[in-house]
């Protein structure tokens, strides 16, 4: 389990596809402990900025840092593989499972970060313990289970990383508001029994902000507003206008 130092600072980073800007001098903080949300609708960027600290997207310039156990590591240049080994996992939008594996196959395949190697078992079983539906279908094929299913598996496999820092993209996408709830309620329970820094990337606002201890506003790569606690993002123009269909107040 973590107990020293781990955070995440991004420092002024631009990151285009080309000649298409799509992160513009964005900076943001996820200090050791928080779970941060970074909200904004589609096409906004949020899911390039995950994509900048994993490696996977190497920002034109800027600083993308991470306090892992206490030490300091610039991530800008890093392999994704480099990355991960660190202890900085990601679920991705969309999953990303292995369709052909089974669901234990797949929480196996999640442990290949050389510090998870000693924690498979411990990991796997409060896996189970959170997402009993995963425990009843450990042999059952990934690509033919529900929306609801896949997303706990992913969560899951990203645990079995035993990862000091957790970004999720997207996690209520394409799944029924219940399970929404259910996911949202899931990520809580992780962070706190695994004592994990999120950033969580969403645009489900009403369900994001019952587990953020604060977030930024992303509109057209910029960081448009950043709250410094949940009553700061419910109470923020932007947000009554763009998340929950109110007009700004005057």
């Amino acid at each position: 389990m973590a107990s020293s130092t781990n955070s995440i600072t991004v420092e002024n980073v631009d990151a285009a596809y080309g000649a298409v800007r799509v992160l513009e001098n964005v900076s943001l903080k996820v200090a050791s402990g928080e779970t941060v949300v970074l909200l904004g609708t589609n096409g906004n960027g949020k899911s390039t900025l995950m994509k900048c600290v994993m490696g996977m997207v190497r920002p034109r310039q800027g600083s993308i840092r991470a306090e892992i156990d206490g030490e300091t590591h610039d991530l800008v240049g890093k392999t994704t593989e480099q990355i991960v080994d660190l202890g900085i996992a990601l679920v991705p939008e969309g999953r990303r499972l292995f369709p052909r594996q089974t669901v234990e196959e797949n929480l196996l395949l999640g442990a290949s970060r050389r510090h998870a190697r000693a924690h498979i078992k411990t990991n796997r079983d409060f896996c189970f313990e959170v997402f009993p539906r995963l425990a009843e279908r450990k042999s059952q094929l990934a690509g033919s289970m529900s929306g609801g299913e896949q997303q706990m598996l992913a969560l899951a496999r990203a645990l079995m990383l035993n990862p000091r820092i957790l970004l999720i993209d997207e996690p209520s996408v394409g799944l029924a508001p219940v399970l929404v709830s259910r996911t949202i309620d899931a990520i809580k329970q992780l962070k706190e029994h695994y004592q994990l820094t999120v950033l969580m990337a969403e645009q489900n606002f009403t369900q994001a902000i019952r587990i953020a201890d604060r977030g930024y506003v992303i509109v057209h790569g910029k960081i448009a507003f950043e709250g410094g606690s949940a009553e700061e993002l419910n109470n923020n123009d932007l947000i009554r206008e763009f998340y929950l269909g109110l007009e700004a107040s005057n």
